[in-house]
């Protein structure tokens, strides 16, 4: 099992990133893919998540309005597009399913909002 996140970096706040994330190693078509992150100092959190079959889409109340999770059946990319970024959004941010597995993680890609 592998994931593979890209597309964070440096933004101001209210600016926009779009993070990518491909799996590979199970067949992530059966199940919710999820995006998560974890800030230094705490614990790894739940952002956004998007079951594979039906397109449903689920967020944390603290990026509702803001984030938008997406996929590519045909490419088997899973997105996650920030808006309206805040200092409190610079974090690690990983993708996994939905419950996650608790022994693959992959790098993640840092997302630094701030001035």
């Amino acid at each position: 099992v592998q994931f593979v996140e890209s597309g964070g970096g440096l933004v101001q706040p209210g600016g926009s990133l779009r993070l990518s994330c491909v799996a590979s190693g199970f067949t992530y078509s059966k199940y919710t893919m999820g995006w998560f992150r974890q800030a230094p100092g705490k614990e790894r959190e739940f952002v956004a998540a998007i079951n594979w079959s039906t397109g449903t889409t689920g967020y944390a109340d603290f990026v509702k309005a803001r984030f938008s999770v997406s996929r590519d059946n045909i490419k088997n990319w899973v997105y996650l597009q920030m808006n309206s970024l805040k200092p409190e959004d610079t974090a690690v941010y990983y993708c996994n399913k939905d419950p996650p597995f608790k022994d693959y993680w992959g790098q993640g890609t840092q997302v630094t909002v701030s001035s």
